[in-house]
């Protein structure tokens, strides 16, 4: 398939085909990283660090909660 570099107000831009972007799972608005290796451009997406809740959910478990814990009255120069 070929695409063609179009004039994109002071850059120039790249039309990819709805079919070729839902092929690669890529979806509108979505952020991409870009690297240029042996003079391929190669898209990306950005790794991104799982937060606890998700890690959890994948794990079959349950997150439940323990609400605050007193861990008692300041000793020392804690500032509270």
């Amino acid at each position: 398939m070929e695409v063609q570099i179009k004039e994109w107000g002071n850059s120039q831009g790249i039309r990819f085909p709805k079919a070729v972007l839902q092929e690669a799972g890529f979806k509108l608005d979505e952020k991409l990283n870009v690297r240029v290796e042996e003079g391929k451009i190669i898209l990306y997406r950005p790794l991104r660090h799982k937060t606890l809740e998700e890690r959890i959910r994948e794990s079959g478990c349950e997150l439940t909660g323990i609400g605050e814990l007193d861990w008692g009255d300041p000793r020392g120069n804690e500032a509270w």
